[in-house]
């Protein structure tokens, strides 16, 4: 039977507050392991409205309903209202969480600063909020993170060999179809990806070819189908607060078809880290989401380099390529390009 590992993405300091907290209470009263990825620093969501101009955000927007669930004091959080501290306002809130016997782990210090930032920096900004994300952590439950989920799954192509400096044993910062290493311009790195696999429900949410009266029932027929392993991403702020229902209905679902529910900890520990197969860093499009995110690139032979660190630009294809090339909206589609930029990004 399929293993479903359960990974929460906690953006905001009110889905630190109430939506993480009401997943950690349904899950810990079901016997549900899941780890929670925390952003650990400012909560900076009003500036995410940057992305206006983006193609295919307006659209999110109106579908998933985000006046609503994320309401207007966090959606002015970093513009009109200071953006409040995640981690020292809601230390408490993690650690309890982490004390019932959830996996934690980083999501981002500034969610927003590295989903909109990441994939055009450099190495030396790239480090620096990745440190100052396990600084916080650290601060907060006196140990390091071991599993990172890269916020917005964005990367560039310095994330995953600073991943292996500063200690990841394993992370989740990519769209996929199954677990592997990640290599990047040629070099093979150790901190294996276990992507999300499945799609999120503010995918789903709106569309038309989806029906919205069976989004548990269409998610259950996926895994159903695939008959593999999977990742499900969930967001403290959606199926913590006004989608909690439907995502326990989801799960008991799942648990009634005899699918072993767990966290990315378990989901890692039943891998052969020896016999993944290697794929390139690539970027790519998701249905149902807008921009262009970090997936799994095609397939390479399994060719280690030395342990030294090497960094440099992905230099795999993109999934879906023949929908991705061509139109100067698609500019920057494709391989991650030099020092973390998308090729033919400015």
């Amino acid at each position: 039977m399929p293993r479903i590992a359960l990974k929460i993405d906690v953006d905001t300091d009110q889905g630190t507050a109430t939506g993480a907290l009401q997943l950690a209470r349904a899950l810990e009263r079901r016997g549900i392991p899941a780890t929670f990825l925390f952003s650990v620093g400012p909560d900076h969501t009003g500036r995410a409205l940057r992305r206006v101009f983006r193609r295919g955000f307006l659209g999110k927007v109106r579908r998933t309903s985000v006046m609503k669930h994320y309401g207007v004091r966090t959606l002015l959080y970093g513009t009109l209202l200071p953006g409040p501290h995640i981690g020292k306002r809601r230390a408490d809130v993690m650690r309890s969480i982490a004390g019932s016997g959830f996996e934690v782990g980083v999501h981002a210090y500034d969610h927003v600063k590295w989903q909109d930032g990441v994939t055009t920096a450099d190495e030396y900004w790239t480090r620096r909020q990745l440190v100052l994300a396990l600084e916080e952590f650290g601060e907060i439950f006196s140990r390091g993170p071991i599993v990172h989920g890269a916020a917005g799954w964005q990367m560039n192509a310095y994330v995953p060999g600073l991943q292996e400096q500063l200690g990841f044993h394993y992370a989740s910062d990519t769209r996929g179809t199954h677990a592997f290493l990640p290599m990047v311009n040629g070099v093979v790195y150790s901190v294996p990806q276990l992507p999300t696999t499945l799609p999120t429900l503010d995918e789903l949410l709106g569309r038309d070819d989806v029906p919205q009266s069976a989004l548990a029932a269409h998610l259950q027929a996926l895994v159903e189908k695939s008959g593999t392993d999977q990742v499900f991403t969930l967001h403290a702020e959606l199926e913590g607060c006004a989608y909690l229902d439907l995502f326990l209905e989801l799960i008991d679902r799942w648990r009634a078809s005899g699918f072993l529910l767990e966290d990315l900890a378990g989901h890692h520990a039943a891998l052969r880290e020896s016999t993944l197969p290697v794929h390139e860093l690539a970027m790519g499009q998701v249905e149902g989401r807008s921009g262009w995110l970090a997936v799994q690139g095609p397939a390479q032979p399994a060719v280690f380099a030395p342990a030294t660190l090497q960094y440099g630009p992905a230099t795999g294809g993109v999934v879906r390529e023949t929908e991705m090339a061509g139109s100067d909206d698609d500019a920057g589609a494709g391989p991650l390009g030099r020092h973390g930029k998308r090729s033919g990004q400015a």
